[in-house]
This record gives structure tokens, C-alpha cells and sequence, in this order.
């Protein structure tokens, strides 16, 4: 979709942090798309990343745009990383109502070839660290009467689609969205899932040759793809208070993709 141009102040007032939200150069991945569109809603961000400059980056568009924002580094896989991001928010803002689990790697190896080092590495990465980042996040969403979480998980957490340890480590985090949900409700807490697919980003550009971009296009049901912004605006909706009456859901950013069979999908191809 064309980048948002027009804004209604839904987060005004609020703090948010958003994990992986740094990029290179003038990319808008999903991370920067997420953090771009609530600091124009009115949001206050913290921009966190795995490098420095990538964060920074983020922060500065951010500012650029006449939002506020803080850049930092930390790796979310480590709970003193976590623990610290949080206090940077609360430090800076005085408080925290919505943080975005947006982080998360893939290396798609085979049952045989897959090792305990790179199973673990993918879990903690992509599922513990949201577990921690929410550990942290829901003593002071409380503090102040709620907030919401938001997971980013992807359609192979629910469709299988040979992604061995990525695709189980997205599902779980449908699963832990539920449990926070259900756990921390009556603290005026919800926690909810943005799973996007065949979504077009920059990191996806620089894997998918373009015969099987193509094909990919023609499997869903609009015929299109998808990009940061789309998933950007699932997650501002379920942050806002718009969404304060959904709790423990997936929504699939997808085009409709999970809702199709494969004779539909193959007709899809062969039709277009």
C-alpha cells in the first residue's frame, strides 16, 4: 500500500516500544513501518535493535517526522537487555502502554540437519525474547492501568511451510499472546498476534528470485502483495483502544492466503 499519509492522533499520549525496529538506509521494514506509523499517530517510541545505528536511523525519520523518539541497542534475546529497555522507556516517558515483539530470524533447515545450537538460537530469539520483553512490560503497563502487546509472529507459525525451527517458534508466539492475555486481562493488559504473509520487505527482496515472487503473487486471492505498511496498520489498530474489546486473537495479514486450498491456489496460478 502507499505509505500513510493521513493521521488521527489514535496513540497520542502513549509510549510504545518497538523491538527490531532499525533498518538500513531508506528500507521500511516491517520494524521501522510499525514505529514510522505510531510515532505519527502520536506515540512516543523507543526504538530497539540488535545494532546501534540501525535503531538510531529509525529514530532519527522518527524525529524528522516532528515525533519523539529514543534509539536503543540490546540484544532481546537477554533478559538484562530487556530489563533495560523498559527502563529506558519508563525513564524517558514516565511510562509504557504498548510494546511490539518484532523481532525474529530464520534459517530453514531440515529435521536431520538441524543442530541444538541453531534450534535454540531461533527459539530464543524469536519466542524468549518476547516472553521477556512482556515480562518486563507488564509490571509498568499495569502501574498505569494497561496497555497492549503485540507479537509479530508469520504465516508459517500457521501453515507449515518448511521452516523447522522458525515456523514452531511463530506459532508459539500466537500461544503466548493468548496466555498474556488471558493472565494479565483483568490488569487491563491484551496481548494479540499480527501474523503477516507473502508480505513484501526489503529483507524478503534480497531472498526470493523474482519467478518465485511471481508465483507467489498469483496464489492469493487478490492477486497482490502485500508490504510493511499493511502489517503496520494491523498493528496500530490492535495497539489502539479501538481494539480494546479483542484480546488473545491472530490476525493474518495475508491477502486471504490461509483461507484458501491448494486446487484454489493452483487455479489462482493457472488463471493469471
Amino acid at each position: 500500500m502507499p505509505e500513510p499519509s493521513r493521521y488521527l492522533g489514535r496513540l497520542s499520549g502513549k509510549v510504545a516500544i518497538v523491538t527490531g525496529a532499525g533498518a538500513d538506509g531508506e528500507e521500511i521494514g516491517i520494524g521501522r513501518a510499525i514505529a514510522l506509523l505510531m510515532a505519527r499517530e502520536g506515540a512516543k517510541l523507543v526504538c530497539a535493535d540488535l545494532e546501534a545505528a540501525r535503531a538510531q536511523a529509525t529514530a532519527a525519520r522518527i524525529a524528522a517526522d516532528g515525533g519523539e523518539a529514543i534509539a536503543c541497542a540490546g540484544d532481546v534475546a537477554q533478559a538484562e537487555d530487556c530489563a533495560a529497555l523498559v527502563t529506558a522507556a519508563v525513564g524517558r516517558f514516565g511510562r509504557l502502554d504498548i510494546l511490539v515483539n518484532n523481532v525474529g530470524i530464520s534459517n530453514p533447515v531440515s529435521l536431520e540437519a538441524v543442530t541444538p545450537e541453531t534450534w535454540n538460537r531461533i527459539l530464543a530469539t524469536n519466542l524468549t525474547s518476547a516472553m521477556l520483553m512482556s515480562k518486563y512490560a507488564v509490571p509498568e503497563m499495569a502501574r498505569t492501568g494497561g496497555g497492549a502487546i503485540v507479537n509479530i509472529s508469520s504465516l508459517a507459525g500457521m501453515r507449515a511451510m518448511g521452516a523447522l525451527a522458525y515456523g514452531p517458534s511463530k506459532a508459539a508466539m500466537a500461544q503466548l499472546a493468548r496466555e498474556i492475555g488471558v493472565l494479565h486481562g483483568r490488569q487491563g493488559i491484551r496481548a494479540n498476534t499480527v501474523a503477516p504473509g507473502h508480505v513484501m520487505t526489503p529483507h524478503a527482496m534480497g531472498k526470493i528470485p523474482a519467478d518465485m515472487r511471481e508465483a507467489r503473487r498469483k496464489v492469493g486471492p487478490l492477486g497482490i502483495e502485500g508490504d510493511a505498511w499493511d502489517v503496520a496498520q494491523a498493528v496500530l489498530f490492535l495497539a489502539s483502544d479501538e481494539a480494546r474489546f479483542i484480546n488473545g486473537v491472530e490476525l493474518a495479514v495475508d491477502g486471504g492466503v490461509t483461507g484458501i486450498g491448494p486446487l484454489a491456489g493452483h487455479a489462482f496460478v493457472m488463471g493469471d
